[in-house]
C-alpha cells in the first residue's frame, strides 16, 4: 500500500468512533476542489510515503484508544494490496471505513464479499452523467451507478456524501443523485470549504460557494428520495 498521509485520531471521520484516518497515495479523478492535491497527484505530504510496518507499529500502539480505522485518499481501491492490507488491519481487531469515488465496483464488490471492510462512505461528485470533463476526461457513468447499487445491497453500513461546488452541483443535480440512491440509510451534502486545491483557478472569478439558504433547498430537494439527508 502506498500510504502518504496519516492523521492519528479524528472524532468525525468515522461515525460514532474514535478512528485513525490513513490516506493512500494516487486518484484516477480530477476534482478542481481536492484539498489534497499531493495523494492525487501520487506522493504523500512532502513527497513522503508511510511505510506499511510504520503504521501497523502504532496501530499496535493504540489499541484500546481507538475505535476504527479509515482508509481515504487520493482512491484507496486503485492499490492493487487493499484488500489484504485491510484484512491484516481487522486481524488487530479494528473496523474499517473506507472512502472511494466508486469508480472501481469490482474491487469494492470483492472487499465487501470478503468482509474486508465494515462501513463504506461514497462520494458522488454530481450526476454521473456529468463526470466528464472536470471530474474526470471520458464519463464512465456506468461504474459509478453499479458501485451505488453494490453498496446500498451489500448489507454493510453505508454513507453516500457530495461536496457542493458550482456549478457541478445544483438542485437539480442532488434530486437526480437522489433519485439514484432512492431509500439509502444517509445522503450528506457538504460545504466545500476554501484550503489548498488541486486545481485553484477554477475557483477564480465567481464564487463556487453556497449559501446557507442554498444549502438549504440542495437538502429539501434531495431529501423525499433517502431516509435521512444531513448538511455537514
Amino acid at each position: 500500500m502506498r500510504i502518504g498521509g496519516m492523521q492519528k485520531n479524528s472524532f468525525i471521520d468515522y461515525p460514532g468512533k474514535v478512528s485513525g484516518v490513513l490516506f493512500a497515495a494516487g486518484c484516477n479523478f480530477d476534482c478542481p476542489y481536492c484539498h489534497n492535491p499531493q495523494l492525487v497527484r501520487g506522493n504523500g505530504a512532502g513527497d513522503a510515503v508511510i511505510e506499511e510496518s510504520d503504521i501497523f507499529d502504532f496501530l499496535a500502539a493504540r489499541r484500546g484508544l481507538l475505535d476504527g480505522v479509515v482508509i481515504s485518499g487520493g482512491e484507496p481501491t486503485l492499490q492493487p494490496d487493499l484488500i489484504e492490507f485491510c484484512e491484516r488491519i481487522h486481524e488487530m481487531g479494528y473496523p474499517i471505513k473506507l472512502d472511494t469515488n466508486g469508480s472501481r465496483p469490482r474491487m469494492i464488490e470483492e472487499l465487501i464479499e470478503r468482509g474486508a471492510v465494515d462501513y463504506v462512505a461514497m462520494d458522488l461528485k454530481t450526476d454521473p452523467e456529468g463526470y466528464a470533463p472536470l471530474i474526470r476526461k471520458k464519463n464512465d457513468p456506468e461504474s459509478i451507478i453499479e458501485s451505488v447499487h453494490l453498496i446500498m445491497d451489500s448489507g454493510v453500513d453505508y454513507e453516500f456524501k457530495t461536496t457542493c461546488v458550482k456549478p457541478l452541483v445544483d438542485e437539480t443535480v442532488v434530486e437526480n443523485i437522489g433519485r439514484l440512491i432512492r431509500n439509502a440509510r444517509l445522503y450528506a451534502l457538504q460545504q466545500y470549504h476554501s484550503a489548498e486545491v488541486l486545481h485553484p483557478e477554477f475557483f477564480e472569478g465567481e464564487s463556487r460557494l453556497f449559501s446557507e439558504a442554498d444549502l438549504k433547498r440542495l437538502q429539501a430537494a434531495a431529501a423525499p428520495w433517502v431516509r435521512e439527508c444531513i448538511l455537514r
